[in-house]
């Protein structure tokens, strides 16, 4: 079974850019790999998935436009690139193994330590 390790996360201040990584250990990738944000005191909501089998995409509405996810199997990595980050975007990103199409967004059981995004000014 796979296992995540998620890393690239920071303080950016509002408008800005960053780029955080999902690095799949002890297994090769999972077709479907997704992005988890939790704030704050809020539950955990799914941001963004990809099956890089297929090269379908799912993104959740508040981040369409502003957020692109891509896959390197050669690299067992997925990466989520977050442009014109709002205050928010906060909260600790999750990455994990769920199905996904263009139309559903699986969830997941199992979660690694995440990294943490901070959008301030």
């Amino acid at each position: 079974q796979a296992q995540f390790v998620e890393s690239g996360g920071g303080w950016v201040e509002p408008g800005g850019s960053l780029r955080i990584s999902c690095v799949s250990t002890g297994a090769t990738l999972p077709y479907g790999i997704g992005w988890f944000r939790q704030a704050p005191g809020k539950k955990r909501l799914g941001v963004s998935c990809i099956n890089h089998a297929s090269g379908l995409t799912n993104y959740a509405d508040s981040v369409k436009g502003r957020f692109s996810i891509s896959a390197s199997t050669a690299k067992n990595t997925v990466w989520l690139q977050m442009e014109n980050l709002k205050s928010e975007d906060t909260g600790v990103y999750y990455c994990a193994a769920v199905f996904c199409d263009p139309q559903h967004m699986g969830d997941s059981q199992n979660w690694g330590q995440g990294t943490q995004v901070i959008v301030s000014s």
